[in-house]
């Protein structure tokens, strides 16, 4: 996971619009982080700082479509972002 990616300043919005996506998600199904990132096959930790939006933290398409299956939604809900 290429988490030293440099990010475009014109992307650093959508990273963060990302992980609020993935949090929004994550608290309607119920579920605690910890609950996510067991599912998803990642550490805690990591799925920390993909949410927090203080933070941009880059994710591979694989973890996109783990996170989306856990969360029984298609993965472009995750990448719809609002204006």
């Amino acid at each position: 996971m290429a988490r030293s990616t440099k990010i475009a300043l014109e992307n650093r919005d959508k990273y963060i619009a990302l992980g609020l996506n993935i949090a929004y998600y994550r608290k309607r199904e119920g579920m605690t982080q910890d609950q996510l990132a067991e599912k998803a096959g990642m550490s805690r930790s990591y799925l920390g700082e993909i949410e927090a939006p203080n933070m941009i933290t880059t994710m591979s398409l694989e973890v996109l479509f783990n996170i989306a299956n856990v969360l029984r939604i298609k993965p472009s809900k995750l990448l719809e972002f609002r204006d």
